[in-house]
C-alpha cells in the first residue's frame, strides 16, 4: 500500500468531506427539532380516545414507518412539484427526515406516557389537578427520562439517514465523499473514511444520550 498517495488522497478530499460532515449533523439536528414538533401531536393524537382524533395520527404513523425513507424522499422532491408542490432541496431533505423521525419519535413519546402509573393520573386528579396541568407537570417529567434511550437512538438513525438526501442533491457527508470518489481510482479509503465519521458522530451522540440519561435520574431522586 502506498501511504503518501493514500495520505495525499485523504487531505485532497478533506476539506470537502468535513464540509459534508457539517451539513450532516445540521441534517440531523434540525430534522430531530422538526421530528419532535410532529411526534409530539401525534402521540397526544394517538393516545386520544376519540377514534376521530386517533385515526389520522394512526395512518400518519403506519405510512411513515412502513414506507422507506428513500421512496419519501423521492415523493416530496420529485412527484410533488407535478402537482403544483415545490421544495428546494434542503427543505425537501428537512422535510421528509422530520416527517420519518415524528413517526418514531411519536411512538417513543407515546409508550413513554402510557409507561406512567395510572396511579399517578388518578392522584392529580383528586388534587383537582386537569388533563393538561398533569400531562406537562406530572406524567412528562416521568415520561421523558424514559423516552430519552428510544429518542436518542432516532437521533442516531438520522446521521445515518441523512446519506439518503445525497438523491436531491444536498451536499452532505455521503455526496462528498461520492464526488471525491468521482476523482479516484482507490474508493475504499474514502468510504471507510466517510463510515469512521458517520461512526464517530454516533459516538458523540450516545454520550450525550448517557448523559442526559445520569441528569434525568438525578432529578428524580
Amino acid at each position: 500500500m502506498d501511504w503518501a498517495a493514500l495520505a495525499e488522497l485523504l487531505r485532497d478530499a478533506a476539506p470537502s468531506m468535513l464540509k459534508g460532515t457539517g451539513y450532516t449533523v445540521a441534517f440531523a439536528l434540525a430534522s430531530m427539532v422538526g421530528g419532535l414538533l410532529l411526534g409530539f401531536p401525534t402521540a397526544l393524537m394517538r393516545l386520544s380516545r376519540w377514534k376521530l382524533v386517533r385515526a389520522p395520527a394512526e395512518l400518519y404513523v403506519s405510512a411513515m414507518r412502513g414506507t422507506p425513507l428513500l421512496v419519501q424522499l423521492y415523493v416530496i422532491y420529485y412527484w410533488l412539484p407535478s402537482i403544483g408542490i415545490d421544495f428546494p432541496p434542503v427543505v425537501a431533505g428537512v422535510l421528509a427526515l422530520s416527517l420519518n423521525a415524528g413517526a418514531f419519535l411519536s411512538e417513543s413519546i407515546r409508550g413513554a406516557v402510557l409507561g406512567v402509573s395510572e396511579g399517578q393520573w388518578r392522584a392529580s386528579f383528586s388534587l383537582g389537578l386537569g388533563y393538561w396541568f398533569t400531562l406537562y407537570h406530572v406524567v412528562l417529567p416521568q415520561a421523558l427520562r424514559v423516552a430519552v434511550p428510544s429518542m436518542s437512538n432516532t437521533l442516531i438513525s438520522l446521521i445515518k439517514d441523512t446519506s439518503l438526501v445525497s438523491v436531491v442533491t444536498i451536499s452532505e457527508l455521503m455526496l462528498a465523499t461520492k464526488e471525491a470518489v468521482a476523482g479516484s481510482a482507490n474508493p475504499l479509503p474514502l468510504y471507510m473514511t466517510a463510515a469512521v465519521i458517520y461512526w464517530c458522530l454516533s459516538l458523540l451522540f450516545e454520550a450525550l444520550q448517557r448523559y442526559l440519561e445520569r441528569r434525568l435520574n438525578r432529578a428524580q431522586r
